[in-house]
């Protein structure tokens, strides 16, 4: 949070932080060890559980300091006027132009009915598809005959996207940021209020040595029922996890690539990605760039700082589980990169954490499957002295996986007004109860389908960024099984051995496992437009801006094709909103 701390309390706090989660993870494995009894495969095992366990731990630990300070108050938004100016700037690739562009038009409308001024709004494109730029071009061309201010809007497509879209943003602050101050970029599925970007510029006022704000990302409503449940979650855990986050980083917090304020002239001038040693996939370009321009707007002196205040800035989520693993795949392909970054010269240590955190989110995945592979012998081959404290450890991890999700579900529990925001406390505790298991399925499909991935990059194959599919679609059951096949087939085997060698274990394994053997109808199912309607008739996992959607939010969904409808061409005309004038 962006309070005033000494570097001293700061100090205190990262050391007391590191303390705790270290004692979890190390009690946590020497407990492990000795329940198990010695024997070279409970060394296997415990090596497994202290490459994935430290994800878990932290998330255990963020979420306890969370739920604590989500006690207060969060501090007041300062006011006066706006004076520094700003650009606003959206992303795209190949993706539906008229619908981004629909977007910023919302985004200028809601900044023109706060009555301030200073903003210009750049869509910077790297399409190379000419029918989807002819189409850009069109739609941009039509918001600027709409607007009252033409000179405001502006169009750019480089013919080569060089350095993708980290390279895109650092091209604008080269050629065409001249008169800004600070600038907000987008992705194609970014929206975010006038109140919530005044909030974050007139923080960038206030605190002239901040270079990055990062603001809290929330879900928009959506209509899909995999969307629906995963945001759900989403939004119970995100504000408590961040919350402890932002307490014990403090000004070498981290950066998300979009919905945040970024000072101009210090990212322009040491924010540049350098080029990574040895060949792709792991090497060459940068492609998960945020956390990387986050270390090093930090090590060049600035601070970088975590607003973790819900409300007004928004995301589209995926709408089915296949396109939620690819973009999941995505990102452990980008944040594996990060292990040739952790020697680069002059980090702040915190930051250099930063990258060993992401990439901690998934290196631990091949490990957990390993450990799930294995579990099979060693209820063959082990016989633990300490059969009461693996049942101890078994349910400490469980409510180490969902303790920051856990933490938000009891914020909001506990109080009428907050629970009454989703819809209500019956509404509220069976959405919590559907997502927990969604969850746990959810997390074995993904943690199997990133160990092929993982095992895939380090052979060299690498895995295109493409466009993202962001409307509510189906999946047929042809396409769940070409995608999930290999899921299927481990999970079979996998329950097949363990009922064969130890079949006392088998429901101890199934809140793990049962996703292996599922994936395939998880994944058609959630996709289904049917469990979608039925789902926004009963309410069940609705966010906040579904029951009471602001302004922003109803422009946005009668732009949304209905759930099930074919996705729309690029190329064919889209509607629009009402005009803006800036």
């Amino acid at each position: 949070m962006i309070l005033p701390v000494t570097p001293s309390v700061l100090r205190r706090r990262r050391l007391g932080f590191a303390s705790v989660t270290l004692l979890t993870w190390a009690g946590f494995l020497f407990l492990l060890a000795r329940a198990l009894g010695p024997s070279w495969l409970t060394a296997v095992l415990v090596a497994c559980a202290a490459v994935f366990l430290p994800w878990s731990v932290l998330g255990l630990w963020n979420g306890v300091i969370g739920l604590a300070l989500l006690r207060h108050r969060p501090p007041p938004c300062p006011g006066g006027p706006v004076t520094l100016r700003t650009a606003i700037v959206m992303t795209l690739r190949n993706e539906n132009p008229d619908r981004a562009v629909a977007r910023l038009r919302i985004i200028a409308d809601s900044l023109r009915a706060a009555a301030v001024d200073g903003f210009a709004f750049f869509l910077l494109s790297d399409t190379d598809i000419p029918r989807i730029a002819m189409r850009e071009a069109a739609a941009v061309a039509a918001w600027r005959l709409a607007s009252c201010h033409p000179e405001r809007i502006h169009y750019r497509r480089r013919t080569r996207n060089t350095g993708f879209k980290a390279g895109n943003i650092m091209d604008f602050c080269r050629t065409q940021a001249a008169g800004f101050d600070l600038m907000l970029p987008l992705d194609a599925d970014s929206l975010m209020s006038g109140p919530a970007i005044l909030h974050l510029v007139r923080l960038m006022q206030s605190h002239p040595r901040i270079g990055i704000i990062q603001g809290l990302v929330t879900g928009l409503p959506a209509t899909s029922a995999f969307t629906r449940i995963f945001q759900f979650g989403m939004r119970a855990g995100m504000r408590s996890y961040t919350l402890g986050q932002a307490w014990w980083t403090g000004d070498c917090g981290p950066f998300w690539g979009h919905n945040a304020i970024i000072r101009i002239a210090p990212f322009r001038d040491h924010c540049a990605l350098p080029i990574l040693p040895g060949r792709p996939p792991l090497g060459g370009t940068i492609l998960s760039h945020d956390q990387v321009e986050a270390a090093l707007m930090r090590r060049a002196g600035w601070e970088v700082r975590l607003q973790p205040v819900a409300g007004g800035s928004y995301e589209d989520n995926p709408p089915t589980l296949i396109d939620y693993v690819r973009r999941d795949l995505r990102w452990c392909h980008g944040n594996l990169q990060y292990l040739r970054l952790l020697a680069l010269p002059g980090l702040y240590p915190v930051s250099r954490f930063q990258l060993v955190w992401a990439v901690l989110m998934f290196i631990g995945l091949p490990a957990w499957t390993v450990m799930i592979a294995l579990l099979p012998a060693a209820g063959a081959v082990i016989s633990p002295p300490h059969p009461g404290w693996l049942a101890v450890l078994y349910a400490l991890f469980l409510l180490m996986d969902v303790a920051a999700k856990l933490a938000g579900y009891l914020h909001s529990a506990v109080a009428p007004r907050r629970v009454a925001r989703y819809g209500g406390r019956t509404r509220f505790l069976a959405g919590a109860a559907v997502e927990i298991v969604f969850a746990w399925l959810k997390s074995s499909i993904t943690a199997f389908r990133a160990t092929i991935f993982i095992l895939a990059l380090m052979t060299g194959h690498a895995t295109a960024w493409t466009a993202q599919q962001r409307d509510a679609r189906t999946v047929s059951w042809r396409e769940a099984a070409r995608m999930f096949w290999p899921e299927t087939a481990f999970g079979a085997v996998f329950h097949a051995a363990l009922w064969l060698a130890a079949p006392h274990l088998v429901p101890w394994a199934l809140p793990f496992t049962t996703g292996y053997v599922l994936a395939i109808p998880f994944a058609v199912t959630t996709a289904h437009p049917a469990l979608g309607r039925w789902c926004t008739r009963l309410g069940l996992c609705a966010i906040p801006e579904e029951i009471r959607p602001p302004a922003e939010i109803v422009a946005v969904t009668a732009e949304q094709p209905p759930h099930g409808a074919p996705h729309p061409d690029v190329s064919a005309p889209q509607p629009r909103t009402q005009s803006s004038c800036l």
